[in-house]
């Protein structure tokens, strides 16, 4: 991994020293370092074309060039304002775009949904017409690497690009960090809802850490897997693949186990249920106030009344967040018959219960699988 304080010397040696973005594995990192020495410096944003637009206005009132961050999944996010607001045609803003690069060659072979991304990833810099380069491990070539970016952005005001492969931004090794702030954990609390709904439920479970642990305890609990749906990739999307499957089946409780990172990256899909009837569909938000699957940086989770933000979108409620078993196994009880589309802002600690290995599974299998089980 690069020497994370030269990598932020180098930047602020050539002025950019305001960064923006989405924390990534791959670029953990730099953004622990961020994280611990730049405060008010780094924003850590709602999603990738979040963080391109707070990067234009910083750019817009400083004429200072910043710096987004984004794993490449990430790319999808902010094409839009890349193309049809930064770009030179438009309103010509310089910005490096740092770019974790998930599934280059053969780094992620078991995981399909980095696969096509790791292929593009370059290309869709190509096809926005934004150059880059690709890092390596080398503190020195990162200084020259930094010089060259920030003088084209300078002399042409667009964005460069610098695509991190594994290994040259990030730590291998992440660490476990449990806090104490509630007593459940995702694990704990994600049982609770299997034991207190019907056995024959749907599951959509969000990106990262509540897929792997559905996963589990599936196995653990010697339950088939062919209810639910495990949403690797698409982080924010979850909750939208569930309300699809809750308005064909009428008759089936549909859950979304959601995280408050990947709900706030796609918020406006909570709107939905205010225009279709959905009373079968449940949104449980399990809110640890990080973005924990990518290295622990803190999300607005804890910060946000996301139980307000749900009715007004109207969502039926307990009108308060819970924050224990007991309150969890209350809510559960008078949500999942009350003949609306129903939330839950369940608040749970940092960390892992248990120490759990990699999914390994055939995605096309289990989606068969549960296609078959709802049809």
């Amino acid at each position: 991994m690069l020497n994370q304080a030269k990598v932020f010397q180098a930047l602020a040696n050539h002025g950019v020293t305001f960064f923006t973005g989405v924390p990534d594995s791959y670029l953990n990192g730099f953004c622990n370092y961020a994280l611990a020495h730049c405060a008010e410096r780094n924003v850590i944003a709602a999603n990738e074309g979040n963080a391109v637009g707070i990067a234009a206005g910083h750019y817009f009132a400083s004429r200072e060039i910043p710096l987004v961050y984004m794993q490449n999944s990430g790319e999808g996010n902010a094409v839009n304002p890349l193309a049809s607001l930064v770009d030179k045609n438009v309103y010509a803003v310089p910005m490096l775009l740092l770019i974790g690069w998930r599934g280059q060659g053969d780094t992620e072979p078991n995981h399909p949904q980095h696969k096509l991304q790791g292929e593009i990833t370059a290309s869709l810099l190509d096809l926005l017409h934004i150059p880059y380069s690709i890092l390596t491990d080398s503190d020195e070539e990162f200084e020259n690497t930094v010089q060259k970016a920030v003088k084209y952005c300078t002399e042409n005001r667009t964005p460069y690009g610098l695509i991190a492969p594994k290994g040259v931004m990030a730590d291998p090794d992440k660490p476990n960090n449990v806090d104490a702030t509630y007593p459940m954990s995702r694990e704990e609390a994600i049982e609770v809802i299997l034991d207190n709904m019907p056995e024959d439920t749907v599951y959509s479970a969000t990106t990262g850490r509540a897929t792997r642990e559905l996963f589990f305890l599936r196995e653990k609990r010697n339950e088939t897997k062919a209810h639910d749906f495990l949403n690797v990739g698409s982080m924010g999307h979850a909750s939208s693949v569930a309300l699809g499957i809750a308005l064909e089946k009428k008759d089936k409780h549909v859950v979304t186990l959601d995280g408050d990172s990947a709900a706030m990256m796609h918020l406006g899909a909570m709107t939905m249920v205010s225009k279709v009837k959905a009373p079968n569909f449940m949104h449980v938000i399990l809110n640890n106030g990080a973005h924990e699957s990518v290295g622990g940086q803190p999300s607005a989770g804890h910060l946000v009344d996301f139980t307000k933000i749900a009715e007004a979108c109207g969502y039926a409620t307990v009108g308060h967040t819970v924050s224990n078993k007991n309150e969890l196994v209350a809510a559960i009880n008078q949500l999942k018959n009350c003949g609306r589309a129903s939330f839950i802002d369940c608040r749970i600690h940092k960390g892992l219960a248990r120490k759990l290995p990699p999914i390994l599974f055939d995605h096309r299998k289990a989606i068969d699988d549960l296609i078959e089980f709802l049809n």
